[in-house]
């Protein structure tokens, strides 16, 4: 029997499953929360969201083969929905904190500045694609769209990422 966060040895989804999941899946999803909105507030609010929903219906989320997928793509979904929506204000000029781990301060900021520049839609292709790791298949499926639409969106924003982080490499420590 499959054990893993979500699924109890015990018996049913509980809401000591899906606490256990939340601690576990919290800062994954914030990460990436945050790197779809841009800031610290906004990415804050996304990732409750995303719990709350994944709670609403946690049966089926539990139950799930991947519960870390299944969030991930509540996570993206809702972002976009926000998005389009315009129920949250995106400010490109924010101050950000926590800045990445491992990274300088200046090209932590001058990354997140590039990204809002792109589109939301494709912003989250980036961030699942790259960020994420995922192959274009999922990212095709979460982003309810074909291969060749995530490979030329991709391939775009990549292109206008270069065009606009230019020397940005200046910025990073070379230790």
């Amino acid at each position: 029997m499959n054990t893993g966060p979500g699924r109890s040895a015990t018996g049913p989804m509980t809401t000591e499953s899906f606490e256990e999941f939340a601690r576990a899946s919290q800062g994954r999803l914030y990460r990436t929360a945050y790197l779809l909105c841009g800031n610290a507030e906004n990415a804050r609010d996304l990732t409750q969201t995303t719990l709350a929903k994944l709670f609403q219906h946690w049966r089926r989320v539990g139950a799930a083969e991947s519960p870390h997928a299944y969030a991930r793509t509540v996570l993206t979904r809702t972002y976009l929905a926000e998005r389009r929506r315009r129920l949250r204000d995106f400010l490109a000029h924010v101050p950000l904190d926590p800045p990445v781990a491992g990274t300088s301060p200046e090209l932590t900021v001058t990354l997140l500045s590039a990204l809002a520049e792109l589109p939301p839609r494709a912003r989250a292709m980036v961030v699942l694609r790259y960020w994420e790791d995922l192959s274009v298949d999922t990212v095709a499926s979460l982003m309810r769209c074909s291969e060749s639409t995530v490979k030329s969106q991709c391939s775009r924003s990549l292109a206008r990422l270069r065009d606009h982080l230019g020397d940005a490499h200046v910025y990073a420590d070379h230790a």
